[in-house]
């Protein structure tokens, strides 16, 4: 199809946009992944997009197959149905070539609609995505809602114009537009759509012992990042830091909490504290005018003080996460600028003495990693009064500084399948794929049989009830994961392999 001028067919709703969110693997093996299990986050970019489509007056419904992994089916219907002129995919790496097999099924039911790919993977390969792929008919470069609304509203023609977009000329060559200027008044936007997600908000949850209370869901109130880490991808929000205004993020809370009962929130934001005076604002608007919300947040140590913390605190923040990543300075400063692996500590140390739980962000396999680097960062992690840690797998991704040279500092797998920050897809130079998988899970099992992080997950019972009743139902499928360490424990029969 020919994404500069498409033909309109008469038969097409051009008012209608089905949005889609993909699995990543057959819905029939979801039960088995521990993943799912333990993060069903609701997919906000899609909500933003169709929150701002329904402002232009097109009418968009939402299928997100990670919360319902059966929904092969209902697009199938809906497709026959409604037939909507576009379909839109948004997609990550390790779910893409599932977006791409939705696509193929969705123009076999309805072959004149325009299938449109949007997310990180795609805006970091821009045309080469699109040429590889003939399924896709346009692309979405960066931030979606005006590149889509645009989109739409053209019915798919004469779209050399519209900026964020990759389309195919007359010749079938795949063409980017140019990046669009990035929205710098994110309060001019409407609330995501969360109406618009099956389920809401009981499909989704935070991951278990992250939170209080329940209902609980996801909120993002910034976008972008000024720092320049080399393994970030940035190819969505490549340049600056925006956020909302303390009074715009008070009454989305409070629009939470009396449309859907959420009780407690984690913002997916890259650094919550950024502008510290906007969290200052935002959390003496909880403390003077409760609405019975908690939260999360992500910080790093240079915008946080213990005066912000215990008003943080007075205004309902349970936890706090610090991308800490490793605690080797030296492979450290290979990767990020201004370590001070010290100034983490004490605000560590702040974080608990203000009463809020703390968690550390790690990151193994980074180019530079070595089995004494490991050792270093299980020393240091262990030294801090932690409440939490998460351990991810590196993954060189398409849009980050390192993807371009990554096969200088090891050998790289590029199987989009398994970049799910679950597999050791990149291997270090002087490693080796089994030394990472063994080094990963000591570091795990040490970390879970001391007796201070046993402790605090007894303390969970009545500090995060909800947590407990979710982990003891699925008990045999944790024992799993920690024996094998693999996010899909399949039974051979239901093997995709």
């Amino acid at each position: 199809m020919n994404g500069a001028s498409p033909s309109k067919d008469a038969r097409l709703r051009y008012d209608q946009v089905l949005l889609i969110h993909p699995l990543g693997y057959s819905g029939e093996i979801a039960k088995y992944d521990i993943s799912r299990m333990a993060n069903i986050m609701p997919p906000l970019g899609l909500a933003s997009i169709a929150a701002y489509l329904g402002k232009n007056n097109i009418d968009v419904t939402i299928v997100d197959c990670y919360a319902k992994p059966d929904s092969d089916e209902f697009i199938k219907d809906f497709l026959k149905e409604t037939r909507p002129a576009f379909i839109g995919l948004s997609c990550s790496s390790a779910n893409f070539y599932d977006g791409i097999r939705i696509a193929n099924m969705a123009k076999s039911v309805l072959p004149a609609a325009m299938v449109v790919f949007g997310g990180h993977h795609v805006s970091a390969l821009k045309e080469k995505i699109v040429d590889a792929f003939p399924i896709i008919d346009f692309a979405i470069i960066g931030e979606g809602e005006e590149t889509m609304a645009q989109l739409v509203e053209s019915n798919g023609k004469g779209v050399s114009s519209i900026e964020g977009l990759v389309y195919r000329d007359s010749e079938g060559i795949a063409c980017f537009t140019g990046y669009r200027s990035r929205i710098n008044d994110l309060d001019a936007l409407p609330f995501p759509a969360y109406e618009k997600l099956g389920g809401y908000p009981s499909a989704y949850r935070l991951p278990i012992f992250n939170y209080p209370s329940t209902p609980n869901s996801s909120c993002s109130s910034s976008r972008g990042c000024q720092y320049r880490c080399s393994y970030c991808d940035r190819s969505v929000f490549p340049d600056g830091f925006r956020y909302n205004s303390a009074e715009y993020l008070y009454e989305h809370l409070l629009y939470l909490k009396t449309r859907f009962g959420i009780r407690h929130i984690n913002f997916y934001d890259d650094h919550f504290t950024l502008y510290i005076k906007r969290v200052e604002d935002f959390t003496r608007l909880l403390i003077d005018h409760p609405i019975g919300i908690t939260f999360n947040c992500a910080a790093r140590a240079e915008h946080i003080d213990f005066g912000l913390l215990q008003q943080m605190k007075a205004a309902g923040c349970w936890m706090i996460s610090l991308g800490i990543e490793s605690g080797d300075k030296e492979l450290l400063a290979q990767h990020r600028n201004n370590v001070n692996l010290d100034l983490v500590a004490e605000k560590v140390h702040l974080i608990k003495k203000a009463g809020i739980r703390a968690k550390g962000l790690m990151m193994m396999g980074l180019p530079g990693e070595t089995e004494q680097s490991v050792k270093k960062s299980m020393k240091y992690i262990f030294s801090l009064p932690v409440d939490e840690i998460n351990i991810s797998k590196f993954v060189p991704f398409p849009g980050s500084q390192l993807y371009e040279n990554i096969h200088d500092y090891g050998t790289f797998e590029e199987d989009w399948e398994k970049m799910d920050c679950m597999h050791f897809q990149f291997i270090p130079k002087g490693m080796t794929k089994e030394e990472l998988e063994r080094l990963f899970k000591m570091f795990y099992k040490k970390y879970f049989l001391r007796s201070k992080t046993l402790l605090n997950y007894v303390t969970m019972l009545w500090r995060s009830p909800d947590s407990w009743i979710r982990f003891l139902c699925n008990l045999p499928s944790f024992v799993k994961f920690a024996h094998s360490d693999k996010r899909l424990n399949v039974p051979r029969a239901h093997s995709q392999n």
